[in-house]
């Protein structure tokens, strides 16, 4: 079984760079569904929440089927805990994140019974909520749905 697409690599690359940069990327595009945002935070549900509404505003998931909302729930939670190293707090912990995420759906694995999975990845500032204290962190998360 070898993978035909990258699907945490792309999304790591949409998180990071600029959507000029991104255009490079587009054919590999072509081949998953995406979307993509920013959020600025000290609170962790606000930051679940911008992902989840831009992953359904896009139609990435089928609202109605718990077992996307699922996958995706813990995708963002595993790259949240990427760039919180570990500990899922931020405003608990006088810390705040300014980010850009990505959200990747694709078929990873050539083998069609191993299915769709989801990506999700952060990239961009955490750090004390005071201008220029901050420091560069990311995230990235993977879950079948």
């Amino acid at each position: 079984m070898s993978q035909t697409i990258k699907i945490g690599k792309i999304a790591t690359l949409l998180a990071m760079l600029s959507d000029e940069e991104g255009r490079l990327f587009e054919e590999m595009l072509d081949q998953v569904s995406f979307c993509q945002g920013k959020v600025g935070s000290m609170n962790t549900q606000k930051v679940i929440s911008a992902v989840e509404t831009a992953v359904k505003r896009h139609q990435l998931i089928e609202e109605n089927r718990y077992r996307e909302t699922h996958a995706l729930y813990h995708a963002i939670l595993e790259a949240l805990e990427g760039v919180t190293r570990g500990q899922l707090a931020i405003g608990e912990m006088m810390r705040t994140v300014g980010l850009r995420f990505a959200v990747v759906r694709g078929k990873p694995y050539k083998e069609a019974g191993e299915g769709e999975w989801l990506a999700v990845a952060f990239y961009g500032t955490i750090g004390a909520p005071v201008k220029g204290l901050e420091h560069e962190a990311i995230g990235l998360g993977i879950n079948h749905i």
